[in-house]
């Protein structure tokens, strides 16, 4: 049973260290926002979805209007591009809203955005059956990069080009590339971690309404807190098992002792009483 104990504490002790260093650790790293500013909430088609029908264009919807010099294009089953442009198109209520992080005095803070600022991506045409990718490069307005790409399959009739139409191979705006490299260098607060824009939602270039902004207290902290404190406990508690139960034993053995003692007390007593019979026997004898 002892062994056991020992085994428990052991195994409890190498937790609480290696929860204590974690949360070190933690604290001593910078906290990374858990999503881009201005990314992208929404689209049509969604991600991984199959189209069955010629769309003459494609919605993309972000939390902000993407930048004016945005390059969006659409490639096919062949790699050859399909888009003929792109422009803003109307804002609309996200089924479900966008959280984003702002950094507030050092702690990152969520925000929750509700509306979707679309850029609509015109397709000239869809040569083939087959994966089709569009793709993304914008600059949020703290200056952080806003990339990627929705696929998806389409399985609708083939259309032809339009007439004296080219595929385009232009290339993002040089400006934008250097932005987008920067990535947050355009803002003069920054120091490699974006940073929530000056003044209210109101002054927010691109109209969206942050809601729900956080207490202050990263949220891993609590639990981390939480699990350090339990753990404490628990070896604190089974550290004083041991000791009570080597306690009571102790108590044990010393009643147990007394009693023996007490016994052999009696014992060593009933001899002298019968030595003092056989030695008070004879003189009553002699009385006699």
């Amino acid at each position: 049973m002892r062994s056991k104990l020992v085994t428990v504490r052991r195994v409890l002790s190498r937790v609480v260290a290696a929860l204590a260093a974690t949360l070190v650790v933690s604290l001593l790293l910078p906290v990374a926002p858990a999503s881009a500013h201005g990314q992208l909430a929404t689209s049509t088609p969604l991600k991984g979805t199959v189209v069955r029908e010629p769309l003459t264009q494609l919605a993309l919807y972000f939390t902000e209007k993407p930048a004016s010099n945005a390059h969006f294009a659409i490639s096919g089953p062949d790699g050859s591009r399909v888009d003929n442009g792109w422009s803003y198109g109307e804002p609309k209520r996200l089924d479900k809203p966008v959280t984003e992080y702002f950094m507030v005095n050092g702690v990152f803070e969520p925000r929750l955005y509700h509306t979707g600022f679309p850029a609509m991506v015109t397709v000239a045409h869809w040569p083939a059956k087959g994966r089709y990718t569009a793709s993304y490069l914008s600059v949020a307005s703290d200056g952080e990069a806003v990339r990627g790409e929705v696929t998806f399959d389409y399985q609708g009739p083939g259309t032809p080009a339009p007439a004296g139409w080219s595929a385009p191979t232009a290339g993002p705006d040089p400006a934008l590339l250097a932005q987008a490299e920067g990535e947050g260098s355009t803002n003069p607060g920054a120091t490699g971690s974006p940073v929530a824009p000056t003044g209210a939602a109101a002054d927010d270039p691109a109209g969206a309404t942050p809601e729900q902004r956080g207490d202050g207290f990263p949220a891993w902290l609590v639990p981390a807190l939480i699990v350090v404190v339990v753990s404490a406990i628990v070896l604190v508690a089974a550290r004083r098992r041991p000791a009570a139960r080597g306690a009571a034993t102790v108590d044990r053995r010393s009643v147990g002792g007394a009693g023996r003692g007490g016994a052999a007390t009696r014992t060593s007593a009933n001899p002298t009483r019968k030595s003092g019979n056989r030695a008070g026997g004879p003189a009553r004898r002699g009385r006699r």
